[in-house]
């Protein structure tokens, strides 16, 4: 697929198109890349596996709400663990695409 997200192969530029143009594009493949992270909850190590791509949004979460990552995950942990009191990498998944999607 070329630059143009696929117009040269007689397909429409869609969403997904443009997506995966994006994924193809510079190092974005990194952003796949799973990576674990050792963080305190309350006192309590504990270890969160998620994509780089959603580390980087929980940073500018963070950045954005002048706090620390690790703070962050404190506090979604507290307000999740009432929907979801087994999967934290969930939650912080499902946290970051609605910060996306209101686009602050």
């Amino acid at each position: 697929m070329s630059a143009n997200f696929g117009d040269d192969l007689g397909e429409h530029v869609t969403p997904l198109n443009q997506l995966f143009g994006l994924c193809s594009a510079g190092n974005q493949d990194t952003e796949f890349l799973p990576e674990r992270r050792s963080l305190r909850i309350h006192g309590h190590s504990t270890t969160i596996r998620l994509e780089r791509a959603f580390w980087n949004v929980l940073e500018e979460l963070a950045a954005s709400e002048d706090m620390t990552v690790a703070s962050l995950v404190t506090k979604i942990y507290d307000h999740c663990q009432f929907a979801n009191q087994k999967n934290l990498a969930s939650c912080l998944r499902v946290v970051c695409l609605k910060f996306i999607n209101i686009g602050l």
